[in-house]
């Protein structure tokens, strides 16, 4: 007998099932597809064709391609790899009250790709993984009651009009998938006939409405929907009319965004209701028109893009940006309630500002941050920030007062409304980095001044043998605000030099060169800092008469100084500003080396020490301008020290010591200004010192160093000076 091919057997099949599933008289045009009762696997050899699962049954296509596929209740779809491709007014997969797994595939139809649907209240549910839906009028409907869920899958919807997803009172979850309506990306309306709420969830998911709004909800006012929507883990809704979500007149439609950025506007038409939350870092930039309420929670913020109101708004830790620096918006908020922060620009100059107007009653506690300027106000007085028709709210500066070029203001309270003053005005921390910086340059050029003073000591020690040397040293000094500004300084620095006696007169001369460099960290207000490289050669010489014990030392230090500003402004940003300039100084010392008994000796001493340093304009990035004059230094002192020569034998000797001072800074009144603002910087007056250190000879040609030192005045303090060195003489 010949063999017959299956293919050749199918419509014979399908002719004998069709005729026990229905009476002939009922077949349709839909019923000469392929009719599935039971269990049925195609794969890529089946022919092209439609099918009809019915009630109970199951097919299952592995890289299959069909037509239109019709699941009937209870039925079963699995499409793996597969391709279905509807035209007309089919549906490319139709799920009534039935179930779809659908991966790896591609469904597309002229009029609906997939639908989710039901049979009076019982629905559908549909995976849909890794696949393409596209449909003419819309990629996919899911009805009251049915379920959708899709994973790293595109949903279109192809037409000039038409919708991503229709979603009645169902649920659909869309993870890492992207959802595109010619319209409107996802339109979620009521079902007349099966009313629900509709859910949607958003997983890292983007929906977007060529022309229309992302997400709809409502047809028309006689047709109340009702949606709940979270919008989470990165999703992004954009809107090509920038709307991201619209409600129409009658329905209801509350929006979590959680952790997710969105650009656009939120609308809601008169007799609609609209609730928007954003929580755990969100941000919507947009406008809200006609919102009854908005909830910021976790750090969630509004960025404003105009003039706009909201009926509730509670803050839980939440921010509203009132627009950029230079923009000015009003807030109007019917209630407000909780605790958040608002943040806002305004212009003494102007009288511009923005400004949050509760009509209602305001309740909890608010901050303000207020955008930072370096430019001055051209005016003083009151800026009106903040009314409230009533409650007991209480609003502040976030970080503190409100920094304006020089000077920074802060916020008081009359009744129910809140001003920024300019009578509260104090010095700005970007004033204070400018005059800190100027000031600065003085006590760096003394701190590398003291390693050079130790060596010279070291020369009237050894019998001025010519050698090389190295010092490391380190410097703290507190400066009172009396001298200008309040600031600590911390300086590290090395010098090197070597030295050799002239080759001509007495022999009691020595001449020498150095050169070195220091880094000093200056830490001011608000964290705000600054800090000075300093680069420095000179030269030295030193006299000594063993005899009479009297010496007399002179020194010449020339320094190229980078200075660099940074300011941490009030409304958490950052200016930066530089400028290098240069330092000459001199130091003359003359004393007298006293040997008493025992190896015991006292070398009182007198010292004149000048500095000049370059005077220096500059700007900072946020445009404030510092202009400091010449500064100088004129210091004397007078101290002795008292110490002890312990010979140990074999070229080794110890040398303790103990020095006591008194120095006097004679220059005052070191003028600074600040956007035209003066200032005197103010270091003069007298002070107190006291070192201590040590000298080891460890051979007749090698020697070690350390030193401290200790000083407090009217306007510095030294808490501590430290320096070790090494020196080796031939």
């Amino acid at each position: 007998m010949p063999t017959t091919s299956p293919f050749k057997l199918r419509p014979l099949v399908r002719v004998l099932k069709l005729a026990v599933a229905v009476p002939l008289v009922l077949v349709s045009e839909r019923a000469l597809a392929g009719l599935v009762v039971g269990d049925e696997i195609i794969d890529g050899n089946a022919p092209l064709d439609s099918y009809v699962v019915t009630s109970g049954s199951s097919l299952t296509a592995n890289g299959a391609a069909t037509r239109d596929i019709r699941v009937q209740a209870g039925g079963r779809l699995t499409l793996d790899g597969s391709t279905v491709t509807a035209t007309g007014s089919n549906p490319g997969v139709f799920l009534v009250n039935a179930s779809g797994s659908i991966s790896g595939s591609s469904i597309s139809s002229d009029a609906v790709g997939l639908s989710v649907g039901r049979t009076g209240a019982d629905g559908s549910t549909a995976s849909v993984i890794d696949s393409s839906i596209t449909g003419g009028t819309r990629g996919v409907s899911v009805s009251t009651n049915s379920e959708l869920y899709l994973e790293g899958s595109q949903v279109t919807g192809s037409g000039a009009s038409s919708l991503g997803i229709e979603l009645f009172g169902g649920r659909v979850d869309a993870v890492r998938s992207t959802i595109t309506g010619g319209d409107v990306g996802i339109r979620i309306r009521l079902d007349p006939s099966l009313a629900g709420s509709a859910t949607l969830n958003l997983d890292g998911t983007h929906v977007h409405g060529e022309t229309g709004a992302a997400i709809v909800v409502g047809t028309v006012p006689t047709q109340e929907a009702t949606a709940d929507i979270f919008v989470g883990n990165g999703s992004t809704l954009v809107g090509g009319d920038g709307n991201v979500l619209k409600v129409i007149s009658g329905s209801t439609g509350n929006m979590t965004v959680d952790n997710s950025h969105l650009v656009g506007n939120v609308v809601a038409e008169d007799g609609a209701t609209a609730n928007l939350t954003l929580q755990n870092h969100a941000t919507l930039t947009g406008s809200l028109d006609n919102v009854a309420s908005l909830s910021l929670a976790s750090q969630g913020q509004w960025n404003m893009i105009e003039n706009d109101e909201v009926g509730e708004l509670s803050m839980d830790g939440g921010v509203v940006k009132f627009g950029g620096a230079d923009e000015y918006y009003r807030l109007t908020v019917e209630n407000l309630s909780g605790n958040g922060t608002f943040i806002m620009d305004t212009d003494f100059s102007t009288g511009q500002t923005d400004f949050l107007d509760v009509t209602g009653e305001a309740s909890g506690d608010h901050k303000l941050l207020v955008g930072s300027s370096g430019a001055d106000p051209l005016a003083d007085g009151q800026i009106h920030v903040v009314h409230s028709a009533a409650g007991d709210a209480t609003f502040s500066l976030l970080n503190g007062e409100v920094d304006l070029g020089t000077f920074s203001y802060d916020l008081i309270q009359d009744g129910n409304d809140w001003y920024l003053d300019a009578s509260t005005q104090q010095i700005s921390p970007g004033t204070q980095t400018v005059l800190g910086l100027f000031n600065a340059a003085p006590t760096v050029w003394y701190g590398e001044l003291s390693t050079l003073r130790s060596r010279m000591g070291e020369l009237r020690m050894n019998g001025g043998k010519a050698g090389a040397w190295m010092r490391s040293y380190s410097n703290k000094f507190d400066v009172s605000a009396s001298s200008g500004t309040a600031y600590k300084q911390v300086q590290q620095g090395l010098s090197f030099g070597a030295d050799a006696p002239l080759p001509f007169g007495d022999g009691q001369w020595l001449v020498g060169v150095l050169a070195g460099y220091s880094d000093s960290e200056l830490n001011l207000a608000r964290g705000s800092s600054g800090q000075v490289d300093s680069y420095y050669v000179g030269g030295y010489t030193t006299w000594l008469d063993p005899r009479s014990g009297y010496y007399f030392d002179a020194t010449i230090k020339f320094n190229r100084l980078h200075n660099e500003s940074k300011v941490n402004l009030s409304d958490g940003r950052q200016a930066k500003g530089d400028y290098a300039n240069h330092a000459l100084g001199t130091s003359l010392e003359f004393g007298r080396h006293i040997e008493l008994s025992d190896g015991w000796f006292v070398e009182p001493y007198t010292q004149v020490s000048g500095v000049v340093i370059q005077g220096k304009d500059y700007q900072l990035d946020n445009d404030m301008r510092a202009d400091g004059d010449v500064t100088r230094s004129l210091l004397g002192k007078v101290g002795t020290t008292l110490g002890r020569n312990i010979d140990l034998g074999e070229g080794r000797l110890v040398q303790p010591y103990l020095r006591v001072a008194y120095a006097h800074e004679f220059a005052s009144n070191n003028e600074v200004k600040v956007n035209d603002n003066r200032f005197d910087n103010d270091l003069s007056g007298s002070r107190g010192e006291l070192g201590a250190g040590v000298a080891v000879a460890l051979a007749q040609n090698l020697q070690l160093h350390a030193d401290f030192d200790y000083s407090n005045g009217e306007h510095i303090e030294q808490p501590w000076g430290a320096s070790v060195g090494l020196r080796y003489s031939w």
